[in-house]
């Protein structure tokens, strides 16, 4: 997968994720730098349904990187947790909305889901 975050957010984040538990609900707003310019993002989480609009009103989580750190993301290069480990992004509020940040883009090209690496729903090969 190639492409902007931004384009992500616009085309892949806003909708239905039956990926996401039915009991997540929450806010995260992503600020996106670049230069001294800040591009902010908010998500409402509800029920598996995702909104997606421009506005820096504030939010349960706030996630912080330059550009390039989200466009690494939506691109499949960068994990969430990882760029969090190497201090590419920050948070601010509730960690357990960053992992479903996570959910919502996407994994390295070729990656499968635990359980199909597994062999399956019981996960035994």
């Amino acid at each position: 997968m190639s492409g902007s975050a931004v384009e992500h957010l616009e085309r892949r984040v806003a909708g239905r994720h039956p990926e996401l538990p039915e009991t997540t609900g929450g806010t995260l707003r992503l600020d996106l730098r670049e230069g001294v310019h800040t591009e902010h993002w908010y998500l409402t989480i509800d029920h598996q349904n995702v909104e997606v609009a421009r506005s820096a009103e504030e939010a349960e989580l706030i996630v912080r990187a330059d550009r390039e750190v989200f466009d690494r993301l939506a691109a499949g290069q960068l994990h969430v947790a990882a760029a969090l480990l190497r201090n590419d992004l920050t948070v601010q509020g509730n960690m357990r909305l960053l992992m479903t940040l996570r959910r919502l883009f996407p994994g390295p090209p070729g990656a499968r889901h635990p359980r199909e690496a597994a062999g399956g729903p019981g996960g035994t090969a």
